[in-house]
């Protein structure tokens, strides 16, 4: 898509959030087709790639990248909130989560080159429901939640619960995505970011994995994953987590990890990888995040 065809859409910049709302809840009523958008890095690489079939039936954009009630990153009582708004460039320079949460930073430095993270967006990478979504895999292993916004109010739900098919999430029609939030890990806790593809950047992953660890004599007492490019959503791993929260984290055996793994994902073949691959890096990510836990559990 170039300039000129945007131009073509009808366009909208909703000064307040009440307004986007409004307008969200009248357009949903009413059956219309709306989009959200503040970077545009999916969208408009989608259009170009699936133009529109009826050029008189085109959905109005609301742009939102300028609402103040999506910008910005708080830290407070060791609560992290994040606005949808903000950008992968804002996440990976913020002092705090670059401390406290730096599986989050790691990945935001992964997400294309400066130029996609300097307009890409959180709220866009959750909304998009790519099963490839690198901040989506980030948040899940920290937990958070995502907050949603309408004219009757705001709602919470569970990043774990958010995806509920390939490219479809719990977001109403008339429900913009206002903000994530998280409770930041421990100082110390154990946090890996993986990303595996073709080359070390500016890739879509085979495979990633984000991990977050709390451990306490020998055992864990807190685990968070998420795992991106090995399902039709981007997965938490329950069955992994579970094994992370074992009485002692050093009888937790590879055999165990590999059906557990098993178990958490579905890979596909596709023109990145092939399914047996994506399994196989998968588990090899997943007993590489254990032996670290173990080498802790035993000091």
């Amino acid at each position: 898509m170039n300039p000129a065809e945007l131009a073509l859409y009808p366009f909208e910049r909703p000064g307040t959030l009440a307004e986007l709302c409004r307008t969200l809840s009248a357009r949903a009523g009413r059956k219309e087709k709306t989009v959200l958008l503040a970077g545009g890095t999916d969208w408009i690489v989608e259009r170009r790639l699936a133009p529109p079939e009826d050029p008189n039936d085109l959905p109005l954009v609301l742009d939102v990248s300028r609402l103040p009630e999506l910008r910005g990153i708080a830290v407070a009582k060791e609560i992290a909130t994040i606005g949808a708004a903000a950008t992968f460039l804002e996440i990976r320079s913020h002092p705090v989560l670059s401390r406290r949460a730096p599986v989050l930073t790691a990945m935001a430095r992964d997400v294309g080159a400066v130029q996609i993270q300097a307009r890409g967006t959180l709220g866009g990478n959750l909304a998009s429901a790519s099963p490839a979504a690198d901040g989506a895999a980030a948040l899940m292993a920290l937990d958070a939640d995502v907050v949603l916004a309408s004219i009757h109010g705001e709602r919470r739900v569970p990043l774990t619960q958010f995806f509920t098919g390939y490219r479809a999430t719990r977001r109403a029609e008339d429900e913009a995505i206002v903000r994530v939030e998280f409770t930041l890990p421990r100082t110390g806790a154990h946090q890996v970011w993986r990303k595996v593809g073709s080359r070390t950047a500016q890739a879509i992953s085979k495979v990633a994995l984000a991990a977050v660890a709390e451990v306490e004599r020998g055992r864990g007492v807190r685990s968070g994953f998420g795992m991106a490019s090995v399902a039709p959503v981007t997965v938490s791993l329950p069955t992994v987590r579970a094994l992370g929260l074992a009485p002692s984290l050093a009888s937790v055996s590879d055999e165990e990890l590999d059906a557990a793994t098993r178990r958490d994902i579905s890979p596909i073949d596709d023109l990145r990888s092939t399914a047996a691959y994506r399994l196989h890096v998968a588990s090899a990510l997943v007993k590489g995040f254990f032996r670290e836990l173990r080498t802790a559990a035993g000091s």
